[in-house]
């Protein structure tokens, strides 16, 4: 017996369909497991472990009705997918933007059961958010929305449950309005968000999580192959939370980072940021044209993204599919020798093709941005236990866990030839925690 992967595929299609986003999530993963199963874990294909693990437990919808400054009433979609609880409760970010839909969650949720998995932390895999855009939204527009959010919400979370965090557009603003709403409904102070304000019981490094643990990836990457990140450029793309914080550690490091972006244009500075300059960047918004005004070694693109430019390390921290085959093609053109995902899928599945082709080392997101919800972990057992670690003990356990899941990477990647395929030692190595868990608690 064994599984045919075009048939596993056709069939996924046929019971998901128009969901584009999450078919693109599970076509690249089973093309490594597929393989995988039929030669060395046969005894999963009658378990149905992979049938199984691509039909989320639970997918709860539900409207969000709330009102506007000028007291009319706006109507929102909220869901929470609740993806796989095998080893632990469901753990994924709330994402508040205008282009979510069922397709974007699922495949969300999907590749958190990975990226969980490879932290080695006790959680589960969820994913959530609304169609709301919380741009252009006062803070009392944005204050009733989540109020309403979570007062539907608050049914189906809970600290042994399903524990939410932020994503896109949820931040330490919606956290909080979040948790205000579901304590008072609850009526106890618990550990059911995270991401919480360090005054009341939230992690330090929470926010510098991601972007300082995909640079911790990549200098394992690099130690690994006897380089360092000393004096190599870097491109990044993004200017929220994670690509703000990977500029921020790359430098720190000694590595020249040249680009950040947002959905309007890309600053390039050939000069490399300092971090005087991230500074700066940081208090711009949404105008980051206004930077090249102040730096005459800067100059800024708009509507184009950063991949254009020549650099060592490509480091994608913005958004889903947001490197295409053509841009693939142009990075290793301009020498380009890594590229490790910062945000999540964010790079096409021809664009992964080119990469894999080429040996590019490439880090998916499932590993090279495990960072955020590995420290999410670590403040759900600091809550757990009533306690709050120094940011150097989090930062410390933070390095750890991502060295971790760079030998797990290797231990099932590395090809005879000693070329590590970072993608499916990735897929492999998060499956298999989960596989195993899932056989060993019966058919549910």
């Amino acid at each position: 017996m064994s599984i045919n992967f075009k048939n596993f595929v056709k069939q996924v299609s046929v019971n998901n369909p128009n969901e584009p986003e999450f078919l693109q999530a599970v076509t690249e993963v089973v093309e490594d497991l597929i393989p995988f199963i039929n030669e060395h874990r046969p005894d999963l294909i009658d378990q149905k472990i992979l049938e199984r693990m691509v039909e989320p437990e639970r997918v709860v919808s539900f409207r969000v009705a709330w009102l506007d400054d000028k007291n009319e009433i706006q109507v929102n979609r909220g869901f929470r997918v609740q993806m796989n609880s095998a080893i632990g409760p469901y753990k994924g970010g709330l994402r508040f933007a205008p282009d979510v839909n069922l397709s974007i969650l699922k495949f969300l949720a999907f590749e958190q059961v990975f990226k969980n998995s490879l932290t080695s932390l006790p959680i589960g895999g969820g994913k959530g958010g609304s169609n709301f855009d919380p741009k252009g939204k006062s803070d009392q527009e944005i204050m009733r929305f989540c109020q309403s959010f979570m007062t539907e919400l608050q049914r189906h979370i809970g600290s042994e449950t399903d524990v939410p965090a932020g994503d896109i557009g949820v931040g330490s603003r919606e956290i909080g309005y979040l948790f205000g709403q579901y304590k008072r409904l609850q009526n106890n102070f618990s550990g059911v968000l995270t991401g919480k304000g360090v005054q009341w019981g939230g992690s330090y490094i929470r926010p510098e999580a991601t972007g300082y643990g995909l640079l911790y990836f990549v200098q394992c990457v690099l130690d690994y192959h006897n380089d360092t990140m000393e004096g190599k450029t870097v491109s990044i793309s993004g200017a929220g939370n994670v690509a703000y914080y990977a500029a921020e550690k790359a430098i720190q490091l000694g590595a020249k980072v040249i680009t950040l972006s947002n959905s309007q244009g890309t600053i390039y500075d050939k000069e490399g940021f300092t971090l005087e300059k991230l500074h700066f960047i940081a208090g711009l918004g949404r105008d980051l044209g206004k930077y090249a005004k102040k730096y005459s070694s800067a100059t800024y693109h708009a509507k184009e993204n950063p991949w254009q430019f020549k650099c060592d390390i490509a480091l994608p921290c913005a958004t889903q599919n947001e490197i295409s085959e053509a841009d693939a093609k142009l990075l290793i053109k301009n020498g380009c020798k890594i590229v490790a995902e910062g945000a999540n899928m964010p790079s096409t599945a021809e664009a992964i093709k080119v990469y894999i082709q080429h040996k590019i080392l490439f880090g998916p997101g499932k590993a090279a941005n495990a960072g955020g919800v590995a420290v999410s972990g670590l403040e759900m057992s600091q809550n757990a236990i009533g306690q709050q670690w120094s940011s150097e003990k989090v930062d410390h356990r933070l390095k750890l866990i991502m060295e971790n899941i760079h030998k797990t990477c290797v231990r099932y990647g590395k090809d005879n030839n000693g070329f590590v395929n970072y993608l499916r030692g990735a897929n492999i190595g998060g499956f298999i925690k989960v596989a195993e868990a899932m056989k060993a608690q019966g058919v549910v």
